[in-house]
């Protein structure tokens, strides 16, 4: 274990500790007064009895007032950490929508399931040599603690990326490493490889985010030493290991003389099957790699499970849900599988969930994929919050970064969020024609800055790669805009739609989540969970 990383961060939370006070004050803060025209108006009708807006706040507020929980430095015996890969304001927002009008609703009225969480926040995203950043320096921030550099995964900035002799000294303890060496168990869940940016953070350390296997090291780095990230998920050493894996990226952990079940052949040059090592070094471990055999999973009788459904990344939710890809477990099934399992554990324990493939759809401009997959994770989240209790389990839900995505025009109320936008009249009711733009053409509700463009497909999503970009405006009036494989049209021409510079929600529950207040810096995630559950200091202790 690095000593200095954990000194550095009982620094880190005594200084938080510090500062405490004034987040519990916010609770004892006075009532503001009510408006004049609050409980009665000037028509003299009683609103507080009538109005569903003003019911509706007044119920939230007395459900606000009812949730204090220990805030108490250690009162958390379990933390779940959910990271929607690119879920920005705007990506919530229509997603909610999304999800209320499936249900047959207008759509702005609902709430996904994280958005009912008692304490909301917002994080600064950059990276310490990016505005914009990109997932490893953004995960490494959340689970370190501490902010990096563009493309590296829980090393500090003195590092130099993708060079493996500048690492000497530059690991950062992870949460899941923490946790471990507690006594903790702990999971890592994702749609994407979980070799990924995001998943490899919580357990691995490189330079590099795209060392996912042998494969990809570099000479440097094989003359240097360095692991490639899915060997040393295999190598973690710390407690008992890391307890449930699940996820994509079964092509990094099989030698590339096999061929996996999906005719797909791994990309290990060293000869490893690290599936076969994974069941070789735990007592009561399993692998499972499709639906079948994960719903099979006995989790009162397994302790360490490896499960991974894909070569690379998972399906869009999308497409397992409606298209009839089959094979994989769902998002939320994932959850509650490694929830079963985890709670096993009288101490506790540390798990983290990736929503991926919000990310990937958004690169490829394909809206409907990303609201989906939005949908899925706020799923996932009811799940979780059913299976735990929030007097000891801190709950929180961010993104790593936002995306170049808008909600745009004057569309009314209810109108269909993936469709053309049809606005009001002017006496506030709805128009059956479309809105227009200068050049009498028509436009959606969403869209993107920059990426690939417009695009009318049988499928959609990656498909969206193997067709030219077409930045710019296209006559929509025969283009059914609802279909999942439209592609939203995007102003500046870029082989992949870009990640955005701007703040990011966080919304959290249970002990602890009273630190989530106002705008932080992204890395104060890691110290509200290391509050919350005395990570550092259980870990001092086993010392």
């Amino acid at each position: 274990m690095n000593k200095k990383i954990l000194v550095l961060s009982t620094a880190a939370i005594l200084g938080l500790a510090a500062c405490g006070s004034d987040g519990d004050n916010g609770a004892n803060g006075n009532d503001g007064n009510n408006g004049s025209d609050g409980s009665n108006g000037s028509d003299g009708k009683d609103w507080t009895t009538v109005n569903e807006w003003y019911i509706d706040g007044q119920r939230r507020v007395t459900k606000a007032a009812d949730t204090l929980v220990n805030n108490q430095a250690g009162a958390a015996k379990n933390i779940i950490l959910f990271v929607g890969d690119g879920m920005g304001i705007s990506t919530v927002t229509a997603a909610r929508i999304l999800e209320g009008q499936l249900k047959g609703d207008t759509g702005e009225e609902n709430s996904l399931s994280f958005e009912t969480l008692p304490h909301v926040g917002l994080a600064k995203t950059y990276n310490v040599d990016g505005q914009t950043p990109d997932s490893a320096g953004t995960m490494t921030a959340m689970v370190t603690g501490v902010k990096t550099d563009v493309g590296v995964i829980s090393q500090a900035e003195g590092v130099t990326r993708g060079n493996c002799a500048s690492t000497s000294g530059q690991n950062l303890m992870t949460s899941l490493e923490l946790a471990s060496i507690a006594g903790l168990s702990t999971g890592v869940v994702s749609t994407a490889r979980i070799t990924h940016a995001t998943p490899a953070a919580t357990y691995a350390h490189s330079p590099e985010r795209n060392w996912e296997s042998d494969a990809d090291l570099p000479a440097e780095a094989v003359t240097n030493g360095c692991k490639d990230i899915a060997a040393q998920l295999l190598d973690y050493s710390y407690g008992t290991g890391v307890n449930v894996v699940m996820g994509g990226g079964r092509r990094a952990f099989i030698p590339n003389t096999v061929i996996d079940g999906e005719g797909k052949t791994g990309k290990r040059k060293d000869g490893r099957d690290l599936t076969a090592e994974w069941t070789a070094k735990y007592t009561n471990a399993a692998y499972v790699e499709d639906r079948d055999s994960f719903l099979a999973l006995d989790p009162t009788t397994t302790d360490h499970a490896l499960g991974l459904f894909n070569s690379s990344h998972m399906e869009y939710d999308y497409d397992r849900t409606t298209q009839g890809v089959t094979g994989e477990p769902s998002l939320a099934e994932m959850t509650a599988k490694t929830i079963d399992i985890l709670k096993k554990n009288d101490k506790g324990f540390v798990l983290i969930i990736e929503a991926g493939r919000i990310d990937h759809a958004h690169h490829a401009g394909n809206a409907a994929r990303a609201l989906h997959d939005t949908i899925a994770l706020s799923e996932a989240v009811r799940v979780a919050m059913e299976k735990t209790s929030s007097k000891d389990t801190l709950l929180m839900v961010t993104a790593d970064h936002s995306h170049v995505f808008t909600i745009a025009g004057y569309p009314t109320r209810g109108n269909p969020i993936l469709g053309l936008v049809k606005g009001n009249d002017s006496a506030g009711a709805p128009v059956v024609t479309n809105s227009t733009d200068a050049n009498g053409l028509p436009y959606t509700t969403l869209g993107y800055t920059n990426g690939r463009g417009f695009a009318d497909l049988n499928t959609g999503g990656d498909e969206r790669y193997g067709y030219p970009i077409q930045a710019g405006r296209v006559d929509l009036n025969y283009v059914d805009t609802l279909n999942a494989g439209f592609h939203q049209e995007a102003l500046i021409p870029l082989e992949s739609e870009t990640h955005a510079g701007e703040d990011v929600g966080i919304f959290a529950s249970g002990p602890g989540a009273h630190l989530i207040q106002g705008t932080v810096e992204q890395n104060h995630l890691f110290h509200v969970m290391n509050h919350a559950a005395n990570l550092v200091v259980k870990a001092q202790a086993t010392q």
